[in-house]
């Protein structure tokens, strides 16, 4: 950095310290440990900062590096594990210090960068600080690094750890701040111990908790939305205070939802008049997130996800209901798939969302299953990377010349299965030298080296790369972006026929795939024929989800740029449906299956696939109807 640059940077901060916009609100249970927190941080190049979400250090610990003085020779950089906690702690620490967001503070999430030349305090996801270790592998950009909400233990963030362990030494002058619930604060400070073997210094920040009493009502007959309908009227009775519900996904949300606007319009009197029911998911766009801290004089009913556990304080919470489950994504061994199951909670997530009501005053949470369930549950949240697949992991830190995976400083190694399903994916997609010829340090191909390039999982990048030997680039993309995100097709419970029947419009006989690029196509010409706001009502009509048709869009903008970076050519006219197939196998080899049986008496057939595996066709897909084998195309044998 210039040194003319570094003085303006100073100047801006010593500005900030005399107008007072670098205190500590009192009311903030960090402001009590201020001048623990400063001297621990002045006197140390990493500290680990334990506190529960609501304890101010995610908006506050900023601030104090820069009334430390960090931010003048570099950037201090913030890392989130969700895109809206990125989004709403630059928006409140801008606000903090009274300057509009894109100046003092910006952030970066995935598709937007508000960060300017005069930034101090860079806010973003942990994936968008993993990709600018590619550009600059000593992160010459920041001298403080804070890394939030390090107890979540995402592949993103044990990465970083590792990385960070290794470039600290080489880098004095870099200050981490590790914060984490206060779960497993030992580990990560017997981790960051300096070259004497002293332990980075904890400082716990007490949280606001009031005794919280906890109900335990079981789900009867199955049905969660029944049960979380009654456990409001439970609560209703209990005085005011928000209700903040934790539900596994999006569906279980808008199901929820509508069966709660249901139930308050079919009363009468204040009490229906007076509750509003609000979704939050880290989809949404950024218009109803907002609504979530907006101030508010009615009840509300908050139906969030996990992204409530600990990432955001929702403001005036004083009931929690815990259906105790979450999507957790999870690898199989056995059939070499990534899944995202549904399943119970740990202790400690489930401790940490009734901990969501006794921030402001006593609370009461209702967990919709009984205590010997909660007993039986695993005292934490296993560590994302023993249980997903590595290949994308091997292939960025190959790319990074990190060496060999096996000797990585992971806070929890994986094992040796999962690593050796790793390279074995690569060597399939071609991405890495095969094992015989692979040295302890691991080369990549030059497929790999483009792989690495692409922001996608690496089965998808691979069928990029052959589309453009296959002229069918284009096509490819958009169905690789379709593939990264959740289906936008949606199917209410209480509209499925209907959905089903407007969705089928886009059906392509004999083949899934080219039904998403027809949806595609029909989406862009009614884009470009109609208003922002008519498109809006018409992925609304026609059951399409209008959040995830933008992330489709915007994953496909972004695709198409990288691949240009690396020479894949765009197609100016359509392919023949073959070529796309071809495409998409290139990096699908392992799960392609052989049918057993025949087609007789109407039914579906099974297939046998790699690995011992055993399918059938969905009823959902367009080859389902086709049992016949005269109806089915050429390449489903």
């Amino acid at each position: 950095m210039q040194p003319e640059v570094g003085e303006r940077r100073a100047a801006t901060i010593d500005e900030l310290r005399a107008a007072g916009r670098l205190a500590c609100p009192e009311e903030l249970p960090l402001a009590a440990h201020r001048a623990e927190l400063l001297a621990a941080i002045g006197n140390h190049q990493v500290v680990i900062v334990a506190g529960e979400t609501g304890s101010g250090k995610s908006t506050q610990l900023p601030k104090l590096c820069l009334d430390l003085g960090r931010g003048a020779s570099g950037l201090i950089g913030h890392t989130q594990p969700r895109r809206v906690a990125a989004r709403t702690i630059a928006e409140r620490v801008a606000q903090e210090l009274g300057t509009p967001l894109g100046d003092a503070v910006g952030y970066t999430v995935r598709f937007t960068d508000t960060v300017g030349e005069r930034t101090l305090l860079k806010v973003m996801t942990d994936g968008i600080l993993l990709a600018e270790v590619q550009r600059d592998r000593m992160l010459s950009r920041y001298d403080t690094l804070i890394i939030d909400e390090a107890h979540e233990r995402t592949l993103n963030i044990d990465f970083l750890l590792g990385y960070l362990a290794q470039l600290l030494p080489k880098r004095q002058d870099l200050k981490l701040i590790v914060t984490s619930a206060t779960i497993d604060t030992e580990r990560f400070s017997m981790y960051f111990a300096d070259a004497s073997g002293e332990p980075a210094p904890i400082v716990t920040v007490s949280g606001r908790t009031y005794p919280v009493e906890l109900r335990y009502r079981p789900v009867a007959d199955g049905d969660q939305v029944q049960a979380v309908v009654e456990a409001i009227g439970e609560l209703e009775q209990e005085g005011d205070g928000d209700v903040l519900v934790f539900l596994s996904g999006e569906r279980e949300i808008h199901d929820t939802a509508d069966a709660l606007r249901r139930h308050f319009a079919a009363r009468s009197g204040h009490a229906s008049r007076s509750t509003t029911v609000l979704p939050l998911y880290a989809r949404l766009s950024a218009i109803e997130q907002h609504r979530i801290w907006q101030p508010h004089a009615a009840r509300r009913v908050v139906l969030s996800t996990n992204i409530a556990e600990t990432s955001l304080t929702v403001p005036g919470v004083r009931f929690v209901i815990d259906a105790g489950s979450a999507r957790i994504s999870r690898y199989s061994h056995r059939l070499k798939v990534q899944r995202l199951p549904i399943e119970p909670v740990s202790q400690a997530s489930a401790n940490q969302r009734s901990g969501r009501c006794g921030r402001v005053a006593p609370g009461i949470c209702i967990r919709l299953y009984d205590e010997a369930d909660f007993a039986e549950r695993d005292e934490f949240t296993e560590p994302e990377i023993l249980r997903t697949n590595l290949a994308s992991v091997i292939l960025q830190m190959t790319a990074l010349g990190l060496g060999n995976f096996a000797a990585f400083p992971f806070l929890d190694a994986p094992d040796t299965r999962s690593v050796r399903d790793g390279y074995a994916l690569l060597e399939e997609l071609h991405a890495i030298e095969p094992e015989e010829t692979r040295s302890d340090k691991p080369r990549l191909t030059t497929i790999g080296k483009k792989l690495a390039r692409l922001p996608i999982d690496p089965r998808l990048g691979r069928m990029m790369l052959e589309a453009d030997r296959h002229g069918c680039t284009r096509e490819v993309t958009v169905i690789a972006a379709a593939l990264s995100i959740q289906d936008p097709r949606e199917r209410p419970a209480e509209h499925r026929p209907a959905a089903d029947e407007s969705h089928r419009r886009f059906d392509v006989p004999g083949s899934d795939f080219l039904s998403l690029l027809k949806l595609w196509d029909y989406l862009r010409e009614r884009q470009h024929e109609l208003s922002n706001s008519q498109f809006r009502k018409l992925c609304r009509t026609e059951y399409l989800n209008y959040l995830r048709v933008r992330e489709w869009q915007d994953l496909f903008s972004q695709l198409r740029q990288v691949a240009g970076q690396i020479g894949i050519r765009q197609g100016s006219e359509s392919s023949h449906p073959d070529r796309v197939h071809q495409a998409l196998l290139a990096g699908l080899l392992s799960h392609l299956g052989f049918r057993e049986g025949s087609f007789r008496d109407g039914g579906a057939p099974e297939y046998r696939g790699a690995h011992g595996s055993k399918f059938m066709i969905g009823r959902g897909s367009v080859l389902s109807s086709g049992v016949e084998r005269k109806t089915m195309p050429s390449w489903v044998i």
